[in-house]
């Protein structure tokens, strides 16, 4: 048995955030002889979710990944099997950092059944956000007022400025030593979230849950969210379009592109060896 754990965006989806027919015969192929398919992502429950089902992907044996490796989903069993939170009191002071710079940052409602993206406001980056991410928004001024439990994630996103992200980092830097990850899935978003968790984290968590050898493991991504999860794999895969920071954690570089159904041409290439 092996197992596949794939980002999607600029990975398993095309440029037009689609699962490709030709992509899709991979996936029934590989699940269909008795494989395991993760969908890895930063993306929140709710939205890996909808890729899944949008996907056509109802067979067993598929988990989802969600919020950089925060939260594991065993699709067969309709549950969450693990989740990390970042502490209320974290959100108030990253809020308070990030409002210094005039910098847009946003967390998230997360449960099984009710996602929602929590924005302090109804602002250029959370509308193009929600471009790909279609979850409710709720808007209030102190994201922790709108908080019950603890969320898995934060996200500062800045659209003309990938400076202002940085800065952001460096300052938080010693704080967040220990606590949470600063890691970026895009030039313009910064993920941050529990120290121990992480794509690679879910990773070994999963391939231990179902009694994997972590070197039957395959792992595909494209941006420096993914690089936790290709070095944790039996086989790390960098997508021709990642960034050569990806591509130098890596065991092999697909020869196609995302848009070329990249992954689909590798995984049999590396499964017939």
């Amino acid at each position: 048995m092996k197992i596949l754990f794939t980002d999607l965006d600029d990975t398993l989806l095309n440029n037009q955030s689609q699962v490709s027919p030709e992509t899709k015969a991979f996936l029934d192929e590989f699940l269909a002889a008795g494989n395991r398919l993760v969908l890895s992502s930063g993306r929140p429950l709710m939205s890996v979710m909808e890729v899944k089902e949008l996907a056509g992907l109802h067979q067993p044996g598929i988990f989802l990944s969600a919020s950089n490796g925060c939260r594991v989903y065993d699709c067969d069993k309709q549950r969450t099997i693990r989740k990390f939170g970042l502490p209320l009191p974290y959100i108030s002071y990253l809020q308070e950092q990030a409002k210094e710079l005039s910098l847009h940052i946003q967390t998230y409602r997360d449960s099984d059944v009710d996602d929602a993206i929590i924005s302090p406001a109804d602002d250029e980056e959370v509308r193009y956000y929600r471009r790909k991410i279609h979850l409710p928004l709720v808007v209030s001024e102190n994201l922790r007022d709108a908080l019950t439990e603890e969320p898995c994630k934060m996200l500062a996103i800045s659209l003309h400025n990938h400076e202002k992200l940085e800065t952001f980092r460096k300052k938080i830097a010693d704080w967040a030593e220990g606590r949470i990850r600063t890691i970026y899935s895009s030039n313009i978003y910064l993920e941050l979230y529990d120290w121990n968790a992480g794509k690679g984290s879910s990773l070994l968590f999963l391939c231990d849950y179902l009694g994997i050898p972590v070197s039957d493991s395959f792992a595909a991504g494209d941006a420096e969210n993914d690089i936790s999860m290709l070095d944790a794999a039996g086989c790390g895969i960098a997508m021709k379009n990642a960034t050569d920071k990806v591509k130098a954690h890596a065991d092999v570089v697909t020869d196609l592109d995302n848009d070329q159904n990249g992954l689909a041409d590798m995984m049999r290439k590396l499964l017939k060896q």
